[in-house]
């Protein structure tokens, strides 16, 4: 029989902590899924390397949202036996990653957010958080170096290249802004100096972005719609997919481990 979903009491920190967890852990699942795929073998190393930074980020935010809500559930419960409606994650991170132009674009819009986002939660009045934070900043730093150089190479590439660029771009652009939104659940932690407002880091963000887009010969989007939703548990068809291979291991053998 198959595990049952568990319950979570989401405390305003608790879905704090999970909506930052399921970001990472559902990104570096996809980045996963280029492991023997990708059009190098150095990249191939690098892909799953940055996948593997997202699900240490994943394990350390899993774990405190544990210890913080004090109940029975641990990380591994948490990551795989929750209903897909009980996930927080942005919807950019759970979208197909399709040709390679297309993961290397989702990953510069969610790095550079992550890595302004980590450099500025290193300020937290939360211990955990802060010390989470200072690890998981050197590694988006990276991140962001490396997809920036292959957008570059991809734009002012071949005709092919920038064409696959520039349709991933216009593509992934409306789910964007969810990255900078926050409700009130947020915001009394924002006012407590636990976390801090996304939206202070969006002209940074853009500013970064639109320099890489720049150089690379490709234009962003001029539409300032946005998808939302993902939050507060409205994802689109692709998560449902993707959760059914990342939780069938669990789901079917309960209690396994390695």
């Amino acid at each position: 029989m198959a595990a049952p979903n568990i319950k979570v009491s989401e405390t305003p920190l608790v879905l704090y902590t999970l909506r930052r967890a399921d970001d990472a852990l559902i990104l570096g699942h996809r980045l996963s899924e280029w492991c023997g795929h990708a059009p190098m073998l150095e990249e191939d190393m690098a892909l799953a390397n940055m996948a593997l930074d997202l699900l240490g980020q994943a394990r350390s935010l899993y774990s405190y949202a544990a210890e913080v809500e004090g109940k029975d559930n641990d990380e591994d419960k948490l990551a795989y036996l929750r209903d897909v409606r009980q996930y927080r994650n942005v919807l950019l991170v759970e979208q197909p990653s399709g040709d390679f132009a297309r993961t290397m674009v989702r990953q510069i819009f969610y790095a550079v957010f992550a890595d302004l986002y980590w450099r500025a939660m290193m300020n937290s009045k939360d211990a955990t958080l802060a010390a989470i934070a200072a690890k998981s900043e050197k590694e988006s730093a990276y991140h962001v170096r490396h997809c920036s150089e292959w957008i570059v190479r991809l734009g002012d590439g071949t005709d092919e290249s920038h064409a696959r660029a520039q349709d991933a771009i216009d593509h992934l652009w409306a789910y964007t802004g969810e990255m900078f939104t926050v409700d009130d659940a947020e915001r009394g932690l924002i006012d407590a100096g636990i976390a801090i407002d996304p939206a202070g880091l969006k002209a940074q963000w853009l500013k970064i972005v639109s320099g890489v887009v720049a150089e690379a010969t490709l234009t962003l989007p001029s539409n300032d719609w946005m998808q939302q939703g993902g939050r507060i548990g409205h994802h689109s068809e692709h998560l449902g997919h993707l959760l059914s291979e990342l939780q069938s291991l669990q789901r079917s053998f309960p209690g396994a481990s390695w």
